[in-house]
């Protein structure tokens, strides 16, 4: 299915939020997510269909000062 991940077209093989983030090596970090625009909870990422088409980000949090 294609998707578009942090502004990049990506296809995957994953149908939900916690199995595309895997897919894609994100399952060791800390991040927010959220699809459409929608932020998306970690307690619900698996919960979360995937859709041809969905916008995803991914993001990190950032540590400096």
């Amino acid at each position: 299915m294609k998707i578009i991940v942090n502004s990049q077209p990506v296809e995957i093989t994953a149908d939900n939020l916690k199995t595309v983030l895997t897919e894609l090596g994100y399952e060791d970090g800390r991040i927010a997510t959220a699809i459409n625009g929608d932020f998306v909870p970690e307690g619900l990422r698996s919960k979360t269909p995937l859709n041809v088409g969905d916008r995803i980000e991914i993001l990190a949090p950032m540590q400096g000062g």
